[in-house]
């Protein structure tokens, strides 16, 4: 990949970090599983962002001088043994050489260098709180960066959350291409997995047919922890447990992306394990449909974030009383929030390297309103579980329905409209 889409990120924030300001970002550390057996290393977003460099427990600061940005990263050192091992290390020449930094330094090094990076800086900007131990190693290095020069102001350490959070929002094009592989990949697998199951079928199953569909297809991780969920275990929002029986009588709504180089893709689908809705299923369902779509269509660049959020709550409201389920007023209802028994998540998220991505949603002291390059989900959703003072008919059944959604200069684009959400489609593809 060309490693100056990162240089040039990294350039970009000369407009964007305060003169005489750096800006440290900290990559992950291995995890592990359990004794010395590690799970593979999931680079840092925000890190990966700005470098394209996948080696653990490293850290980057990046400083704008006035005249240009400074680019520093400490990274393990290069070891033979080790790499036989694990593999290869680009070590500090390999960083400036590969991945066109200015400067590398080993990383067992960053106590004795980093002091000297900071001197005479007016401020550090790093996500404060995100990871554990490192607020009290900023502390250090400031503190020891202004005790070098008594005679010079001391260092403001600032949260640079929404600065990077706020770039990562807007998607450029190398984003959005990876994006829509993402979603294309989920999306196929979803066709697949859908003509596939059937009565008598095991959620952990299901699962675990996406999960070989999204590998055969070039996303070997997923994006987050699957939802599978039969009948009523629809009704618990992030149900993970994904190991109970199907019924032909159930409704399945599985919730589930892959990753692809880094990027996220999230979908949800609500769909009958038999093959043919129910009634009422088919009721609820077509509710949360014309949700979805009404939503979609207020995705557009200078709308508020909310409007879509506004637009789900009344039509979920609206088609509750007609179904029976609420009565009254349907303003009134609304406005005293009584979908909220039924529906009470919000319309989406932003989408990105995290499937809960970066970014504010708020600007101004008012709501964000829509920009091209951004990504969201929507997803609009009822849920009635058995414990409701409902009728029966309507107890056990959940449905969610969700895509993603990239804002464009003219509209949007559904970047996960492949899969079937028209009820008629999915049983027409199910038979």
């Amino acid at each position: 990949m060309d490693k100056s889409i990162y240089k040039n990120r990294r350039n970009s924030l000369k407009n964007k970090l305060p003169k005489n300001s750096a800006l440290i970002i900290p990559g992950a550390d291995l995890q592990y599983r359990n004794a010395d057996s590690s799970y593979a290393l999931r680079q840092e977003s925000s890190f990966y962002y700005f470098s394209g460099f996948s080696e653990p427990s490293s850290v980057m600061v990046l400083i704008n001088s006035g005249e240009k940005i400074e680019s520093l990263i400490f990274v393990p050192q290069k070891d033979k043994l080790k790499e036989i091992w694990d593999g290869y290390r680009a070590g500090p020449d390999g960083a400036v050489d590969e991945y066109l930094f200015d400067q590398g330094f080993e990383n067992n090094k960053i106590d004795e260098l980093m002091p000297e990076a900071l001197q005479g800086l007016e401020k550090v900007f790093y996500s404060i709180g995100k990871k554990s131990g490192f607020d009290q190693k900023v502390i250090d290095w400031t503190c020891a960066a202004n005790s070098k020069d008594r005679h010079s102001n001391s260092i403001d350490i600032i949260d640079g959350s929404s600065l990077v959070g706020n770039m990562r929002l807007i998607k450029d094009e190398h984003e959005i291409d990876i994006m829509k592989k993402a979603c294309d990949i989920s999306a196929e697998s979803y066709i697949d997995v859908m003509k596939s199951i059937k009565p008598g079928d095991n959620e952990q199953g299901v699962e675990a047919l996406f999960l070989y569909e999204f590998a055969k297809r070039g996303g070997r991780f997923p994006a987050y922890t699957p939802i599978v969920a039969g009948g009523e275990s629809a009704c618990v929002l992030h149900y993970i447990e994904n190991d109970k029986d199907l019924k032909g009588s159930d409704l399945i709504l599985v919730d589930a992306g892959c990753e692809y180089q880094m990027y996220a893709s999230d979908i949800t689908r609500t769909f009958p394990v038999g093959g043919k809705f129910s009634k009422e299923q088919l009721d609820i369902y077509n509710v949360v449909l014309k949700a979805n779509l009404a939503a979609i269509d207020a995705v557009k660049s200078g709308n508020s974030i909310m409007e879509p959020q506004l637009i789900s709550e009344k039509v979920i409201t609206e088609g509750l009383v007609e179904l029976g389920i609420l009565s009254g007023d349907v303003d009134t209802l609304h406005k005293e929030g009584a979908f909220k028994n039924f529906y009470m998540h919000k319309i989406g998220h932003w989408l990105g390297m995290d499937v809960h991505d970066v970014g504010d949603y708020m600007e101004d002291d008012d709501f964000m309103k829509f920009k091209p390059g951004m990504v969201t989900t929507i997803e609009p959703g009822i849920y009635i579980s058995s414990t409701m003072d409902v009728d029966d008919k309507w107890k056990g059944i959940g449905v969610r329905i969700e895509d993603d959604i990239l804002v464009t200069e003219s509209g949007n684009l559904n970047l996960t409209a492949k899969v079937p959400s028209n009820p008629q489609e999915i049983e027409a593809l199910m038979a």
